[in-house]
């Protein structure tokens, strides 16, 4: 469709006369264009010159699509030779200036429309020069190895990245452009790099040159070389070596920020991309990076200082750019939370602010309603600063100074009443400083809470400015303004020493402090949230020390989303190693485990899960991390000997990981079977027979689960229960493991059997697994063998175990291990593949062992002792001792198992267990001194 069929606004003259003129340059032009010409003649003297300058060419462009008018521009600048390049582009700027001008003015395109054509142009005079310069050098032969056609194709392995609006796509009226020039010195040999260097800086310097100088035919874009490395030593193109060197020891903050929109815009675009991706680190930190907040406040204020852009909203030549309320406010309102969020969530990496904008309201990191309004007023800025511009093309972005300056502006914009135009504007721009405020406003106050410090506070705080994360200025200064309301908090407490003594621990285990502590500044609720575990959970709280990173996932969208279960934590995990290293990899999934890790003891603390839902997420994160951990450890081992030989490994979860049990600080217990069947060795470059691959996949796993990195360990791995126990291969054939269960194996390893899973490896694989668990426990069903061996079992364990107690739930008489034992052992006897505890028990009564009441007996108390086990493995890593938890965990381990305080809990406690003696007696036998072996 044509222009004129699509108008839907156009600008009011401010002077008739010049609109009439410019009217007249174009005879014949349809009547609905002719308001549209009118105004922007007769209110902008630049486009109101450029029609009669081209008049000819906008006449027959204004027959088509404007969209072809671009791509005929487009196509012409490719076309360009050396002699024509300089007038040649000059003459495509100004056409697509008055182009995209009626397009924009007449409403037929949007903001982002108009921001991308432009973008487009200046790509494709961008993509002549560099042609036309570069293609120069090679055939002076100047780059060695390089040949013209090597110049024209892509650049001769010279790169420009686009960098700010024009990176983004979103070019200005009359911006000018933002580039970074680079080479790929990887392209040249040694001896030739420094040559090739040398015939690149000439090639750049033309290049700047061609488009940004003022002839006779005016100017292309106005160029800026200056966002390169260090811009006031380097030359303006250097080696990408050189570049990446730069950024990895001295790249700064604002450079990060300007490497979000960064983009290869002409000659080799390839090497461009390679280059970006090297700075994916540099630009998007994995950890939320809440210190970038205060930089992007210093960086705005000095910006303000330099301007002169402080006080009251005047709008005689405001800077609608950096002025307070301004474009540059947005900008930085959406790119500080990129650069906060986006190296945990690549969704949020968008150059455009209008997308980063709808990005940052999909993942909760600003409210729908906010991202939509200064969407809105984001638009109504830009067309202001483009109408700004437009006028006299001046690089500017102040609104005018003087009465008659706002009717032309007004007019322009298509608005007749002065006044209403003016008002609507400074409501536009009181608008977006009022949005954006909260992120450029001063933190809280560092004064002194009004608290009574007890003496043995005072000592703890004494100690303070001697640990790490208080040894940095800047840590200190975030710091101090921090500790009025993390004191406010801990006095809340129920005993405000113990509370601010578990937040000594935390304080003391930091090896650093400033980021952390910006994300306290940046997100007052995870002070709650630190208040809360530092008064009620000492071992979790500790467990934060060593890994800070984890409170990053408190403020990542999923954290409070509904579970994803095992197969969706898998997928996830698989998602984020792909096409990373090895050593990557294991980095990675420590620290995503840990993430999901402290969600599930965060989500149990503060009662939005149960002790069983606790279990079951503990089950599904570690099912997940080895289903994910598996196959690359099998890939790292084909890499050396080729393909796993047969059908695969799999391997099998036993104890708390078969049974769906596990707790925050559960072990692997796990064994590896492979099926290697007819075949005799692997295919690789250093062929392995079955046994010796998976027994070296076996060990890799082991590292890959238990080794600690930088970034700490998963699990620890226990792989005892394996056939023949360490006295057995690490790895065990599937025939090997059937022959071994029915022939060989103790009645206690038949028993652990019971509760036995598998968590990874093909399918078919785990089904003939799961075939064989399953008859070798219909074989083994035997009731007098089993509970006879049981017996003797209880009291072995009786002899090697700690005693129990009312806390030490999993010991002793009457004790979880006790109530487990009994459930495998009737499970065996009746031959039934039960895993969980409740079914395996209720076998007792089919038995004869117990009647129905014995059963729900100790069911029950195998409820509640899990739920006490489970909470308490969340409280500490040491044996749970109710005086060192403190009132805060005793209160939680009381709400966990349903009594109304800690004295409840332990008379239910100590019921409980000799309920559970009775009935383990009644099946067993009491325990006395001569049963014990």
């Amino acid at each position: 469709m044509s222009l004129a069929s699509r108008l839907t606004r156009h600008p009011i003259p401010h002077s008739p006369e010049r609109g009439a003129e410019a009217l007249s340059q174009l005879p014949g032009l349809a009547p609905e264009l002719c308001p549209l010409i009118e105004g922007m003649g007769g209110s902008s003297p630049y486009l109101g010159g450029l029609i009669a300058r081209e008049a000819d060419w906008l006449t027959e462009a204004l027959a088509g699509e404007p969209e072809a008018a671009v791509a005929a521009l487009i196509a012409e600048a490719g076309a360009l030779g050396p002699a024509e390049i300089d007038t040649g582009l000059r003459r495509i700027k100004r056409r697509a200036a008055l182009i995209v001008a009626l397009a924009d003015l007449g409403g037929v395109w949007p903001l982002a429309t108009v921001t991308q054509h432009w973008t487009d142009i200046a790509d494709a005079c961008l993509c002549a020069a560099l042609r036309v310069h570069v293609g120069a050098e090679a055939r002076r032969g100047k780059l060695p190895g390089q040949t013209e056609e090597d110049g024209a194709r892509d650049g001769a392995g010279m790169v420009v990245l686009a960098m700010g609006k024009m990176g983004a796509g979103e070019l200005n009226y009359s911006s000018d452009i933002d580039l970074i020039c680079l080479f790929d010195d990887d392209r040249f040999d040694g001896s030739d790099v420094m040559e090739a260097r040398a015939a690149f800086i000439r090639a750049t310097r033309r290049i700047a040159a061609t488009l940004g100088d003022t002839t006779a035919e005016g100017y292309v874009f106005r160029t800026d070389l200056r966002l390169r490395p260090d811009a006031s030593v380097t030359p303006v193109c250097i080696s990408m070596t050189a570049a990446e060197r730069y950024y990895e020891a001295e790249g700064r903050s604002w450079e990060r920020s300007a490497y979000i929109k960064a983009r290869p815009a002409a000659g080799d675009l390839a090497a461009g991309g390679r280059f970006l991706e090297t700075l994916k680190p540099f630009v998007w930190r994995r950890h939320l990076d809440f210190a970038m907040v205060q930089d992007t406040m210093d960086m705005r204020q000095k910006i303000r200082d330099h301007k002169g852009l402080h006080g009251n909203l005047k709008l005689e030549g405001h800077n609608m750019k950096l002025g307070a309320g301004g474009i540059r406010e947005i900008e930085f309102f959406a790119q500080t939370r990129q650069l906060v969020a986006g190296g945990r969530d690549p969704s949020l990496r968008s150059r455009r602010t209008v997308e980063a904008l709808a990005a940052l309201s999909e993942a909760g990191w600003i409210p729908a309603e906010v991202a939509g309004e200064l969407t809105e007023l984001y638009a109504h800025h830009r067309e202001i600063e483009h109408r700004v511009q437009m006028i006299d093309d001046a690089q500017t972005h102040d609104l005018p100074k003087s009465s008659q300056g706002f009717d032309r502006l007004a007019r322009l914009c298509g608005e007749a009443d002065t006044d209403r135009f003016r008002e609507g504007l400074a409501t536009r721009i009181r608008r977006v400083e009022h949005l954006t405020g909260d992120l450029f406003q001063p933190t809280r106050g560092g004064s002194k809470p009004s608290l009574e410090i007890s003496e043995a506070e005072a000592e703890i705080m004494a100690r303070w400015p001697s640990y790490p994360a208080l040894r940095s200025e800047r840590g200190r200064l975030i710091f101090e303004r921090l500790k009025p309301e993390l004191l406010r908090r801990f006095h809340t407490a129920a005993k405000p020493e113990e509370a601010l003594s578990n937040f000594d621990s935390f304080l003391k285990g930091l090896p650093a402090g400033v980021q952390l502590f910006s994300l306290f500044d940046a997100n007052p609720p995870l002070v709650d949230l630190l208040a809360d575990i530092c008064a009620t959970a000492p071992g979790l709280s500790r467990y934060l020390s060593r890994h800070s990173g984890v409170l990053d996932a408190v403020l990542d969208g999923r954290f409070f989303a509904p579970w994803p279960g095992a197969a969706g934590l898998r997928d996830d995990l698989s998602g984020l190693l792909s096409g990373r290293d090895y050593e990557a990899q294991l980095d990675m999934a420590r620290r995503w485990q840990k993430d999901w890790h402290f969600r599930i003891g965060v989500h149990q603390l503060r009662a939005l899960i149960g002790p069983e839902e606790a279990a079951a997420q503990y089950t599904d994160l570690a099912d997940a991390v080895i289903g994910a951990l598996w196959p690359l450890v099998c890939d790292d081992i084909a890499r050396r000997h080729g393909p796993p030989p047969g059908v695969g490994g799999a391997v099998l979860g036993m104890g708390s990981l078969g049974s769906g049990r596990m707790s925050a600080g559960s072990d692997l217990d796990l064994i590896v079977i492979y099926d290697a069947a007819g075949v005799e060795m692997s295919e690789g470059r250093r062929p392995l027979d079955p046994r010796g691959w998976y027994a070296k996949a076996t060990k890799s796993l082991i590292t890959a689960l238990s080794a600690p990195t930088a970034a700490g360990k998963l699990y620890e791995v226990d792989m005892r229960l394996r056939p023949s126990g360490r006295q057995g291969p690490v790895a065990t054939s599937v025939t090997g493991f059937a022959s071994y269960q029915r022939d060989e194996a103790w009645t206690w390893e038949h028993m652990a059997l019971t509760r036995a899973r598998v968590v990874a490896g093909p399918a078919s694989l785990a089904a003939e697994i799961e075939s064989i668990r399953s008859a070798v426990i219909a074989e083994k069903a035997a009731p007098d063998h089993v509970r006879a061996e049981a017996a003797t079992m209880r009291a072995r364990l009786a002899a090697a175990g700690r005693a129990g107690s009312t806390f030490a739930v999993k010991e002793g008489p009457g004790g979880l291990q006790e109530i487990e034992l009994l459930g495998q052992a009737a499970a065996l006897a009746a031959g039934v593949p039960h895993r969980v505890s409740a079914a395996q028990l209720a076998e007792a009564e089919r038995l004869g062992w117990l009647d129905g009441r014995g059963v729900a007996v100790l069911q029950s108390a195998h409820a509640l002792f899990n739920r006490v086990q489970g909470a308490a493995r969340l409280l500490t890593e040491e044996r749970l001792d109710p005086d060192a938890i403190g009132t805060g965990g005793q209160a939680f381990l009381a709400r966990i198992a349903g009594a109304a305080d800690e004295g409840e809990l332990a008379t239910s406690l100590d019921k409980a267990r000799m309920d559970a003696l009775c009935c383990i007696d009644a099946v067993f036998g009491s325990v006395t001194e001569q049963d014990i072996p």
